[in-house]
């Protein structure tokens, strides 16, 4: 018998190096702390000067110049000034977020149950939790450690190795498995760390904790470099699944992954943005606007944080930017009402994953609203503004798509399905702002492993590219006053 073999489904060189630069970035990110370090890296490396939101921005500011600063070390804020922007022009914005579904370390995380040492943790967001089980699990996150005598600093970690597991039930002690996997999040979602019997290995009585087991203390402490686990004052770690991302599929078509929501749209948009900003490019000098992205934390529970989506974050920094007077000379005065102008001849991209339609369950969806992998941006409608979608911010997007010929998709969900939502309609209200709601199509969302399509990558960036370079161009054509 012979046996004939595609070159294409052998062949990885012909993988587009956006893909493997993004695999890299996920595989880079397991926290929102690790993920606006790698966003911070990136944007150092491509020239972006870094601010502080304590300091005075007045006369730091200029044309062509590029910026970003941080907040909590999760949200990061990037922006470039149009050559050509003056006070009251727009802001061209794309907003994304940095964080996911995931279980992390309770503030006392001490458990111990018949001879096996336990790590207490919380679930963050809406995961589907199953999925967890029997996965080869680690901690990333961020530490802080002092570092001298009442000097702390914040430190990232991110254990290579897995050296947590929540195991399920042998069928044979619970057939009802085979109907519905059941479970408490509270009693069977707690991964194992060790055994008592092996804990106690090289532990002595002194090295005692009362919140956390000791034996994972040292391993913290040896990841630092601390000389002791004295020098560790707090921490916020989560779990992560220790497989890395990678490309799948017969065709090399499709992207195995944790944490594709939303890391992909934050790479996009940053990619984005670098790629349109760069030395060479004129489209920033002739550009009238900012470009600005905005990549939150805690979109999985609210965005209702200090630096989440719900806060003051973004207006605080149109309004200093407003009042910057980055392209005006000094002895100009700034108008009272310069935010508000600033607000309508801007605009905001929402950049959250779609949902893809599933083969097993096309039922799901709605007969004429099924995106596909591929196929192009999603664009999110719904009537009850889950999405924040509107017939004229559509357009303006079709019309940024135009500049690198980007396909799009629709999206609307059943009327007897619930629909999920973003931080679009929440910022779209706050501020006023027009808003549309986009997503690349990906299936499993919320799992620990999902999956996306590898031409989509570039059609994200494409598109917000396209837009940060047209957008100033096309308002002045879409007349709705």
């Amino acid at each position: 018998m012979k046996y004939y073999y595609s070159n294409q489904a052998t062949k990885t060189d012909s993988i587009p190096k956006e893909v493997t630069d993004f695999i890299k970035f996920v595989n880079d990110s397991p926290s929102p702390y690790h993920a606006v370090e790698e966003a911070r890296l990136r944007l150092v490396q491509a020239g972006y000067e870094e601010i502080k939101e304590r300091d005075c921005w007045v006369g730091k500011l200029r044309n062509n110049g590029k910026y970003y600063f941080t907040r909590n070390k999760s949200t990061i804020v990037a922006f470039a000034v149009g050559g050509k922007y003056v006070p009251g022009n727009g802001v061209s914005i794309v907003g994304a977020h940095t964080d996911s579904p995931c279980l992390k370390v309770k503030p006392i995380s001490k458990l111990q149950k018949v001879g096996y040492l336990q790590l207490g943790v919380q679930v963050y967001g809406g995961g589907l939790w199953h999925t967890w089980f029997d996965r080869d699990l680690s901690i990333a996150g961020r530490v802080m450690v002092e570092t001298s005598e009442n000097k702390f600093e914040h430190k990232l970690i991110k254990v290579a190795r897995p050296i947590l597991r929540i195991p399920t039930l042998a069928i044979h002690l619970d057939g009802s498995v085979r109907e519905a996997f059941k479970f408490n999040n509270e009693t069977h979602l707690t991964p194992l760390l060790t055994t008592a019997t092996k804990s106690l290995i090289g532990n002595s009585d002194e090295e005692k904790n009362e919140k956390h087991h000791p034996i994972f203390l040292n391993l913290l402490a040896e990841e630092l470099g601390c000389n002791t686990v004295n020098k560790i004052h707090d921490f916020e770690l989560c779990l992560y699944d220790t497989q890395p991302s990678t490309i799948g599929g017969l065709c090399n078509e499709f992207i195995f992954s944790a944490r594709l929501d939303n890391l992909m749209m934050s790479f996009t948009a940053l990619t984005a943005l670098i790629n349109g900003t760069r030395d060479t490019s004129e489209t920033l000098c002739d550009d009238s606007n900012i470009r600005l992205i905005s990549l939150f934390d805690n979109e999985e529970v609210g965005s209702q944080s200090a630096y989440g989506a719900g806060s003051s974050l973004l207006e605080s920094t149109l309004r200093r930017l407003c009042s910057s007077k980055v392209g005006a000379s000094e002895d100009v005065e700034i108008s009272q009402t310069i935010f508000e102008e600033t607000i309508h001849k801007s605009f905001l991209i929402s950049a959250d994953m779609a949902h893809a339609v599933h083969p097993n369950y096309c039922e799901k969806y709605e007969e004429n609203h099924r995106p596909q992998m591929h196929k192009g941006v999603v664009i999110k409608i719904n009537a009850n503004q889950r999405y924040a979608t509107t017939a004229t911010t559509s357009l303006v997007l079709r019309e940024a798509a135009k500049k690198y010929n980007v396909p799009l998709q629709e999206f609307v969900v059943k009327n007897d399905s619930p629909c999920g939502s973003t931080i679009g309609p929440m910022m779209s209200s706050n501020l006023g702002i027009r808003t549309v709601d986009v997503g690349n199509p990906q299936l499993s969302m919320h799992s620990i492993r999902e999956i996306a399509g590898t031409d989509d990558v570039d059609h994200a960036i494409k598109l917000f590219q396209g837009f940060f370079e047209s957008f100033a161009k096309i308002d002045q054509n879409v007349i709705i006053d």
